[in-house]
């Protein structure tokens, strides 16, 4: 049985728009006045066992009072000197950077500590068992896949691929185009467009990830799902706490995953679904 979602606690029309209302405070605390107190990053390699191929991660954190905001980066991508300019800024300041990794980060921190994820905000909290990697990442593809509203005998383009979303769009049945910048092959050695853009035209359904916001990608496939009525689900460890707040400007459904994220340890976690359905 399908449960209809609770709309978030506020939102904004656009990812530009959101910044702005954060800097007048409209959601909260002046973030001149809240600083960063932890920053740091988190850089991993993963090969999940029966699993072909590899991949590798590094991720910026900013740790604002209790919350912390995240922002995928590519491996290798930061300079060295981020973490240490960070620490003592103001949330402000930092959503000024110049490096969008340090914007988002920062812009999720704050969203973070004000605006939580809690039933109150719209968040639907999601368990994930124990396991090993590949059996976590398996769970949190079906939390992400579980938002999906896909026609049947649809198409969905994913953006930022990750093989077990792609196993559970393909045990749904539902096809898929997927894209990533790094481009290669899938698992089943389907080819990965580097463009997503030019591939809008033949999906019914967008299924993202937040490490677009970090790229400067985000905003073409936002408008484009809001302008042609597309679904838009949002798989979040990056602005976990920002996209929730795009749910009715293009964006449909979000699975956020604050930090520590699954792959950073064996025992339970949860994520925290909004909009949509889910089971």
């Amino acid at each position: 049985m399908r449960a209809a979602a609770t709309a978030p606690a506020a939102g904004a029309a656009s990812y530009g728009e959101l910044v702005e209302r954060v800097l007048r405070g409209d959601f909260g605390p002046d973030p001149r006045t809240r600083r960063v107190s932890v920053a740091f990053t988190t850089r991993q390699c993963v090969r999940h066992d029966g699993r072909g191929g590899g991949y590798r991660n590094e991720v910026l954190s900013l740790r604002v009072a209790e919350a912390v905001g995240s922002c995928a980066v590519e491996p290798g991508e930061l300079p060295d000197a981020t973490v240490e300019g960070c620490v003592g800024a103001d949330v402000a300041r930092l959503l000024a950077h110049d490096l969008a990794p340090v914007r988002v980060a920062a812009l999720d921190a704050y969203l973070s500590h004000v605006l939580p994820h809690t039933p109150a905000n719209g968040a639907r909290p999601c368990p994930l068992p124990a396991g090993t990697s590949l059996e976590k990442s398996r769970a949190r593809a079906r939390a992400v896949a579980a938002l999906l509203d896909a026609p049947a005998g649809g198409t969905v383009l994913v953006v930022g691929v990750v093989n077990s979303l792609l196993e559970a769009l393909r045990d749904r049945g539902l096809a898929y185009i997927p894209c990533d910048l790094k481009g290669g092959t899938t698992e089943w050695d389907e080819p990965v467009r580097t463009d997503a853009l030019a591939h809008l035209d033949r999906c019914d359904t967008l299924l993202v990830s937040g490490m677009t916001l970090g790229n400067s990608t985000f905003e073409p496939l936002r408008e484009h799902a809001l302008l042609h009525g597309k679904p838009l689900v949002m798989f979040a460890q990056t602005g976990s706490a920002v996209l929730p707040r795009l749910i009715g400007a293009g964006v449909s459904a979000v699975c956020a995953e604050p930090y520590p994220f699954f792959w950073l340890d064996g025992g339970p976690g949860t994520v925290h679904r909004y909009g949509g359905v889910a089971s």
